[in-house]
């Protein structure tokens, strides 16, 4: 695409006539590839460069936003170097380069941002910005009153402050279908001499939390629990600001719609992309 002026940029782009966007240029609100511009004559590639207003994206269409129901089990990095199965690995899209916004470790399951739009995952895992993810937490047992109030208030753990915004006690969530196999209809394979590995079923929790953190410090949750005593048998995040997990299923991914970029713009302290 040939290289335009920076307010018929904006213009086409939706985000504001093309008199607002000379006032927003002069206001210097709007930058170019990270370099604030003031001055009307100012040109770029929208094809190439990276035009933000208010430090948001001009066009978010060339980015893809994907939300996926994280597995156990697989890793949440673009690639891995023991060459365990990655959260893209369940994307398959082809070429476009994803990224997960932010970690989810291998035990656990939820929520996964993943995305080609680098400034929204930085506003989503700075924690400056205090974007609120929400968990599913299965214990052992139930955390006595005065450990549900140190979950709020604070755990020190290798030099580390641990704080959740909120803990609430939750009901357990519905079960998944299970799936019923005929052994009449498998056939026997004499000699298929290979070994068949028994995996051992994990105890079910005996209580539930919902905890909400801001920071997500590295196994936040499972060194929290740890403090008070409690063993954290299932971990499902459910939330990440606005966004919820809802009804997908484990495995499953759908594109997040503009209306739901916007709104997490929103929550870590950006403006949609039509903001005047």
């Amino acid at each position: 695409m040939a290289v335009e002026r920076l307010q018929k940029i904006l213009s086409n782009a939706g985000i504001a006539s093309r008199r607002v966007a000379e006032e927003m240029i002069l206001a210097g609100r709007v930058s170019v590839n990270g370099v604030q511009i003031e001055t009307l004559g100012a040109r770029a590639d929208p094809e190439i460069d990276e035009v933000m207003v208010d430090g948001v994206p001009v066009l978010k269409g060339r980015y893809r936003y994907f939300a996926l129901h994280k597995p156990a089990g697989f890793v949440t990095t673009a690639r891995d170097d023991l060459g365990r199965e990655t959260v893209l690995d369940l994307v398959p899209i082809g070429e476009i380069q994803l990224h997960p916004v932010g970690r989810l470790d291998l035990e656990s399951e939820g929520l996964v941002i993943l995305t080609s739009d680098g400034h929204l995952t930085d506003l989503l895992t700075h924690p400056r910005y205090e974007v609120e993810k929400e968990y599913l937490v299965g214990l052992d047992a139930m955390p006595a009153k005065r450990d549900m109030e140190r979950l709020v208030r604070g755990i020190e753990d290798s030099g580390e402050r641990l704080r959740a915004v909120s803990a609430q006690e939750a009901a357990a969530p519905p079960k998944p279908m299970d799936v019923e196999i005929d052994f009449d209809d498998v056939e026997d394979d004499e000699e298929d001499d290979e070994q068949v590995t028994i995996v051992e079923p994990r105890p079910e929790p005996n209580a539930w939390l919902i905890l909400t953190l801001k920071e997500g410090k590295n196994r936040e949750i499972r060194r929290m629990m740890a403090a008070i005593g409690r063993d954290v048998l299932a971990l499902r995040r459910i939330r990440i600001g606005p966004l919820l997990l809802g009804t997908l299923s484990s495995g499953a991914f759908r594109e997040i719609s503009p209306e739901e970029v916007d709104a997490l713009y929103a929550a870590a302290g950006g403006k949609d992309r039509n903001s005047k």
